[in-house]
């Protein structure tokens, strides 16, 4: 099922400790948090440019927060284009809390929908809303770092901001350590 991309009210850059960040809003919400070459960037933003505007305003000091604070809540209204399917998808990603993990199957499982694995991946893979609506703490069954339209270095550093990945793991390369695999198997069952 394809779904029609909202109007695109504005945009705005925002510098974030990972690199430059684009955000975008429609009339009713956040459409759009991606990162500087980022992979699968799904539109060519003809929005102009208007850090004023009420929901990238409040995305924008909601992300400099988190920078600095990573259990801070977004409370930005968020207008995503989706289908029916990655709405639930991007829906249960919200609910992974700052320093948690949790596997493709474990939000597979969380939809009901334990062999739709590949499908969960495929949606995740599209989430439009970088940071936001948290795709970062979607980990393999392994607790691997697997796929970020943002790039696994991103990842791995969002994560280690939340104290997800500690630190001396973090060198050994994109495996997640012990304590990542368990909670996320912990987390998937």
């Amino acid at each position: 099922m394809k779904t029609m991309t909202p109007t695109l009210e504005a945009q705005m850059p925002l510098p974030s400790p990972l690199g430059l960040l684009t955000l975008a809003a429609t009339a009713r919400g956040l459409a759009l948090v991606w990162f500087e070459g980022q992979a699968h960037r799904t539109a060519t933003l003809a929005a102009p440019v208007d850090a004023r505007h009420p929901h990238l305003a409040l995305a924008a000091r909601e992300l400099q927060a988190y920078f600095t604070s990573p259990q801070a809540a977004f409370t930005v209204p968020l207008d995503p284009a989706g289908t029916p399917f990655q709405q639930a998808v991007w829906q249960v990603l919200r609910g992974i809390g700052p320093g948690s993990l949790l596997s493709y199957g474990g939000v597979a499982q969380a939809l009901q929908r334990p062999a739709a694995v590949r499908a969960v991946g495929a949606a995740i893979g599209r989430n439009p809303l970088s940071i936001v609506v948290p795709c970062h703490r979607v980990v393999g069954r392994s607790g691997a770092l697997t796929g970020y339209a943002g790039g696994l270095a991103r990842k791995q550093a969002l994560l280690q901001l939340e104290g997800a990945v500690p630190e001396a793991a973090a060198a050994g390369g994109t495996a997640a350590p012990a304590r990542a695999a368990a909670h996320a198997n912990r987390r998937s069952a």
